[in-house]
């Protein structure tokens, strides 16, 4: 088995390229291990998906945040030979805190010595995701993260905070067509989160049911709130209590769904911003093999754990 190690520079806010680099020599002496480096957006994707294609066993060992994540799995998806998981180094890191040890995917020793599960990837008109998309108000948040993250001292949380106020200067709901299981919803909505697991936007707490292996997408449709109400329901979101925010939000469990906004709107895949006026998102036929460090569980409350591989 060959494991090898994608570093993407440009993950968080500074090159941890030595300081990757360094640590995987360290502990990887005497294994079969190969390291490459992003030299730019997708690079990643073709790196993971030319080592699957290989036919060899292997393990990609995504170096930085969701967004390297989201590239080496779009690239790795399918293949049964191959397996995925971060190393982490990003600003937020958002898709390991479905486990009950995220610290644990900083050690590249338990890493190596780890279990294998299949999880599910959503389908977002060809792209794939592997944590949870959104259209609408989060959408619009998410596509200037990127900005304020640059700014010193500015965490990942924080850069959310910061996107949110600069938001909603621009207009809390607008117009959508939601076609899911049949039904036609026409009318406003703040924001559509589409979730395969829990977290995302530096720490909020979407929707605690996602479970990344049942089949199933778990959908939040917010209506349109007043401005008055935007904190507090932002309070209650991030918190995991979006079932306090009675009728205002509405939970669906089903494996696909399609958005038609009025115009090119952004649509946002594990932090990885892509331009669309109609979003059709469904479970992807393709899956993906993702290993982590023995001990650990990802399993909703009160949801089973599916059989590991």
């Amino acid at each position: 088995m060959k494991h090898i190690f994608i570093i993407n520079p440009a993950a968080g806010k500074t090159d941890k390229t030595a300081e990757y680099t360094a640590k995987i020599e360290q502990s990887c002496a005497g294994l079969d291990y190969e390291i490459a480096v992003s030299k730019g957006p997708g690079d990643c994707t073709r790196i993971a998906r030319e080592a699957a294609e290989s036919g060899e066993e292997v393990r990609l060992y995504a170096c930085g945040g969701d967004g390297t994540l989201n590239e080496v799995v779009a690239g790795a998806a399918g293949f049964d030979n191959a397996a995925v998981t971060v190393y982490v180094g990003g600003s937020g890191n958002d898709f390991v805190k479905i486990f009950n040890d995220r610290d644990a995917f900083r050690d590249l020793s338990r890493l190596l010595d780890a279990r294998t599960a299949e999880f599910d990837l959503i389908d977002c008109n060809g792209d794939l995701s592997l944590n949870i998309c959104c259209v609408g108000l989060d959408s619009r948040i998410g596509a200037e993260m990127s900005r304020f993250k640059r700014l010193p001292f500015v965490s990942g949380s924080f850069a959310y905070i910061l996107s949110i106020l600069a938001n909603l200067c621009k207009g809390i709901s607008e117009h959508y067509i939601v076609e899911v299981d049949g039904e036609r919803i026409d009318g406003e909505q703040t924001f559509i989160c589409v979730a395969n697991a829990r977290y995302y936007g530096g720490g909020f707490y979407a929707i605690p049911d996602a479970q990344p292996d049942d089949g199933l997408l778990d959908i939040l449709l917010v209506k349109k709130l007043r401005l008055w109400q935007v904190p507090g329901a932002l309070v209650k979101y991030k918190a995991g209590r979006y079932r306090e925010l009675g009728e205002i939000a509405r939970h669906i469990r089903t494996d696909a769904i399609t958005v038609r906004c009025d115009r090119e709107s952004p649509v946002n895949l594990d932090g990885e911003i892509r331009m669309a006026q109609v979003a059709r998102m469904k479970i992807a036929d393709k899956k993906i093999r993702f290993f982590y460090p023995k001990g650990l569980t990802y399993s909703a409350e009160g949801r089973v754990l599916s059989a590991e591989l």
